[in-house]
């Protein structure tokens, strides 16, 4: 063992030892693919190659070589909502392969689609969530094959979450963001308790769908076991209390535990496990403090441990300061929280069983996303690190860190914006970076 210690990070004075293991591999970020605007998942396909979601709507294939095939696999930017030039959180955000895709074709994906006659019309547009059908050999679309699975209203552009992802019962579970905004106040149905607090509304919620099922005249089956199949919610729900969860995966070795990584709005991050039921205390607090909707820079002095219903709320496995509220703390690490995955591939060992994710921005005076750390632990909440990289000993990447990606060796992509965030369909600053040794 040798220790290595940084004297300055980000342009700040702080003293920083790292105790390093001279035979363990650093790791580095390899470009992988480039030339996309705003990359929000990357998604193996069974031969090795990969689907990657630009958020102006198209889904491209990448081969095994990181080259980027000429034809799509699917487009759907006709289908959107018209997007900002400039910063947005809408367009196509998610994507999932059916578990049987190999030989169905089937595969889904989350995207912003205009509001309809029955949007409320001071509210902004409308998820759309859709299976298409694919040709597995030439990994292809028919755009006529969509069947729309679901839809909802959004009352602002922003908090869209957006992750489709299977769980090991073959289900599916989709990350629905709060509707946006700040506060969870504004333009909602039940302004006094929020739309993530609300049962009766789809924002603010993990769902979970059989998509090889149909109920109740609808185009998808409702899990029998979820929790509020027998009233005192929608049944589609199966965790709340989310403010903006970007980026949720399951952990594939272990317990398989669902990590879901949620933006918090001015004093913390935080990453959750989500639990069948469980309510995770969004707008009711932020972190592990009470949210103080007259000042968010200040959290209030109560400790609420129960929701509007009497439950207990459910704390968080990770918190770290944001630096909007934290400015001068050293302790903050970021202002917005991208969700990644518990590292199970083989290339490098030291990471193995830990949870790897970023803050997409780090700080404002020196933007550029910020790779993070954390080691799964009994006690709450979990140790937060920079991940040590190769010619960045601080984790920062060259440039902004929307979301991650794992192929199907358990290896891990992070995929980046160089020109800055989810922005609106312009430039082709967008890469994908393999995490190695």
């Amino acid at each position: 063992m040798i220790t290595r210690c940084l004297t300055s990070i980000g342009g700040g004075l702080l003293s920083l030892c790292l105790l390093v293991n001279a035979h363990a591999a650093t790791p580095a970020l390899k470009l992988f693919a480039e030339g996309f605007t705003a990359p929000t998942a990357l998604v193996p396909l069974p031969d090795g190659r990969f689907i990657l979601t630009d958020q102006m709507g198209k889904a491209f294939v990448i081969n095994k070589d990181g080259s980027v095939r000429d034809e799509l696999f699917v487009d759907v930017s006709g289908k959107l909502t018209k997007l900002n030039e400039g910063f947005d959180e809408r367009g196509l955000l998610g994507l999932a392969l059916h578990p049987k895709y190999s030989s169905n074709g089937k595969f889904y994906v989350y995207y912003s689609a205009p509001k309809n006659d029955s949007t409320p019309a001071d509210w902004d547009h409308r998820t759309r969530v859709s299976e298409f059908k694919a040709d597995t050999e030439k990994a292809m679309v028919d755009p006529a094959s969509e069947r729309v699975l679901m839809e909802w209203d959004e009352p602002f552009f922003n908090h869209n979450g957006g992750t489709l992802v299977f769980g090991p019962d073959g289900l599916l579970y989709i990350a629905a963001g709060d509707g946006g905004n700040a506060n969870d106040t504004d333009r909602r149905y039940k302004p006094e308790i929020g739309n993530a607090q609300n049962t009766d509304t789809f924002l603010g919620k993990i769902l979970r769908i059989d998509v090889d099922q149909k109920s109740d005249g609808k185009p998808y089956g409702v899990p029998s076991d979820n929790p509020f199949v027998k009233g005192s919610g929608l049944p589609e729900i199966y965790a709340y209390g989310l403010r903006n969860p970007w980026r949720i995966s399951f952990d594939r070795g272990g317990t398989h535990q669902l990590f879901a990584a949620d933006i918090g709005q001015t004093l913390y991050e935080e990453v959750d496990i989500i639990e069948k039921g469980g309510n995770y205390g969004w707008f009711i607090r932020e972190g592990f403090s009470d949210f103080n909707p007259a000042n968010a820079r200040k959290a209030k002095e109560s400790n609420t441990k129960f929701g509007f219903k009497g439950e207990p709320l459910i704390d968080p496995v990770i918190v770290y300061k944001n630096a909007n509220g934290w400015p001068r703390d050293k302790e903050a690490l970021g202002i917005s929280i991208t969700g990644g995955y518990v590292y199970r591939g083989k290339a490098i060992p030291s990471l193995v069983g830990k949870y790897i994710f970023a803050d997409y921005k780090g700080n404002i005076a020196r933007p550029g996303g910020v790779l993070l750390v954390s080691t799964p632990q009994e006690t709450k909440p979990w140790p937060v690190d920079r991940v040590a990289l190769d010619g960045a000993p601080d984790g920062r990447a060259n440039g902004l860190v929307t979301a991650f990606g794992e192929d199907n060796d358990g290896e891990l992509y992070v995929l980046i914006n160089e020109k800055g965030g989810l922005n609106g369909p312009v430039g082709t600053t967008g890469k994908v970076y393999k995490l190695v040794p």
